[in-house]
């Protein structure tokens, strides 16, 4: 029973120990602040935090990861062609097609495929 407390108060002890020295060894200086900053988001990370960032900026990344999405859905599209039925095959690949096409034309009306304004 002794032993197990006093192997406990160790383990205590030196997690302790070493929680303080990493405590001591991350502390950062204001010049370390742009290693810890993401790297060409676009900001200048000595300003300050809470400014307003370009909404155009944001909806062409949301805009590029559907279309990146969409495309890692086409190719097992491709790759199933041998497998299933060709007018099942074709039906879908359309329809999906479709689906793609009206959601670009809806982007396109919206102007949001526009770099400048």
């Amino acid at each position: 029973m002794i032993l197990i407390f006093k192997m406990s108060f160790l383990i205590i002890i030196i997690s302790n120990i070493l929680m303080f020295i990493s405590i001591i060894l991350s502390k950062k200086t204001f010049m370390d602040r742009e290693k810890s900053a993401p790297f060409e988001c676009g900001f200048d990370p000595k300003s300050f935090a809470r400014i307003p960032f370009s909404l155009h900026f944001f909806l062409i990344t949301v805009i590029f990861l559907i279309f990146d999405v969409e495309i890692a859905l086409i190719f097992p599209i491709i790759t199933s062609f041998k497998l299933v039925n060709f007018v099942i095959w074709t039906k879908i690949s359309f329809f999906f097609l479709i689906i793609l096409l009206l959601g670009l034309y809806h982007e396109w009306n919206q102007n949001m495929l526009n770099w400048t304004y």
